[in-house]
């Protein structure tokens, strides 16, 4: 069931412009994004989402544990704002403005790590649901799903509650935006819109836009946005990192919505969080190890060492498993996420992550579902090399 619901994640862009339906009255009225109940996560508040238990257990190939804890930094030097994916599964067309599981445990394993390097914005928005995407996909649209103003209220949402975090919280802050999926569909319209040639694009350290497909001008770095190129090191300011992962196994088939454009003349953008100049490199993932946040046929995941029973923390890295590259192949560019398996060492030769309906791997999706998972050591560890170049440039 786990699977099922979230089969239809994110990325349904394609999918909301292509259903055709009956218009359905569009959500009136501004959020007051000055009350702390439409923000997931914000800095110091009572019930933050983001402050949440990252405790990890470290496998080795050897199948030895060690266990790394987790501290967020009250005073990080800069910000992060984020914007999460589809992942409501209220009855209607756009989402209502409760944070339920779905919202506080994708922010669990997309977000809360980076409160190590950055205070952390997220805020709650009228995205459109689960439920609709569902509805579409099946070719039974909901009313309103294709009305252009329903599809507009999330993005006005984010920007409100982006104009006010600037106007109260910034203070001059630098600024990392990260989204995921409609999340990232979502800030690269408030980018393009709002801060791409603008005083405020000065203040922004980079822009982390995972899972979905960010067009880029072919053989060059810069499409969607005019001033803002892709990210080539750690100490590049103003950049953007872009990627959707697929695994070497199971490369995209032609129906993917995932790692190409539709504008011939363009091409997505991919750039590896473990290597921002390119090539190939170990990924530092951070694997969820709980039911609730795992999404996969099974439900309770891997087993991470042979003979042994599973550890208790909520996440899992698993050193030297994985590597990736960025790849063209096919018309496609994707991380190619590659597992290391070794059958003579005891630990898991495979890691969950796949969408899986009716029993069958969905190859048009890949590994979307961990998009942040598998990389989210080396985001973290990008964004704190930013954090240093950015306060030595100031």
């Amino acid at each position: 069931m786990i699977a099922r619901k979230l089969a239809t994640l994110a990325a349904g862009a394609a999918l909301i412009l292509a259903a055709g339906a009956a218009q359905a009255q569009v959500p009136t009225g501004k959020n007051d994004y000055s009350r702390l109940e439409t923000w997931l996560c914000w800095p110091g508040k009572a019930g933050d989402a983001c402050a949440v238990d990252l405790t990890t257990t470290v496998v080795k190939a050897n199948g030895s544990e060690t266990v790394e804890a987790f501290k967020a930094d009250p005073k990080a030097p800069i910000d992060c704002f984020y914007v999460y994916p589809t992942v409501s599964n209220d009855p209607g067309v756009v989402s209502d403005m409760t944070a339920n599981a779905e919202e506080t445990n994708v922010v669990r394993a997309q977000l809360a790590r980076f409160g190590s390097k950055c205070r952390i914005y997220a805020p709650l928005y009228r995205q459109f649901t689960l439920t609709a995407l569902r509805a579409a996909a099946g070719g039974k649209p909901m009313e309103g799903s294709a009305d252009p103003a329903v599809r507009a209220v999330g993005y006005n949402d984010v920007v409100d509650a982006w104009n006010y975090y600037l106007a109260h919280e910034n203070k001059g802050r630098g600024v990392v935006l990260i989204g995921h999926s409609q999340g990232s569909g979502v800030l690269t319209r408030v980018i393009a819109n709002e801060i791409d040639g603008k005083p405020i694009q000065k203040q922004i350290i980079s822009a982390i836009l995972m899972g979905a497909a960010l067009p880029l001008d072919k053989g060059k770095d810069t499409g969607a946005f005019k001033s803002i190129p892709t990210c080539k090191s750690g100490g590049q300011l103003g950049c953007v990192i872009a990627y959707s992962t697929f695994r070497d196994t199971i490369p995209p088939p032609s129906n993917s919505r995932f790692g190409r454009v539709q504008d011939p003349a363009r091409e997505a953008a991919c750039v590896n969080p473990a290597a921002l100049g390119g090539g190939s490199a170990e990924l530092h993932a951070y694997l969820s190890n709980t039911a609730a946040q795992i999404a996969s046929s099974a439900a309770a995941g891997p087993v991470w060492v042979k003979d042994k029973p599973n550890p208790k923390t909520p996440f899992v890295s698993v050193p030297g498993l994985l590597t990736g590259a960025c790849v063209s192949k096919n018309g496609f560019n994707y991380l190619e996420a590659h597992v290391n398996a070794d059958p003579a060492d005891p630990r898991t030769d495979d890691i969950s992550g796949d969408v899986v309906v009716a029993g069958k791997v969905a190859a048009d999706w890949g590994l979307h579902l961990i998009d942040a998972n598998i990389v989210m050591g080396d985001l973290v560890v990008v964004v704190g090399q930013e954090s240093k170049a950015y306060l030595a440039r100031k």
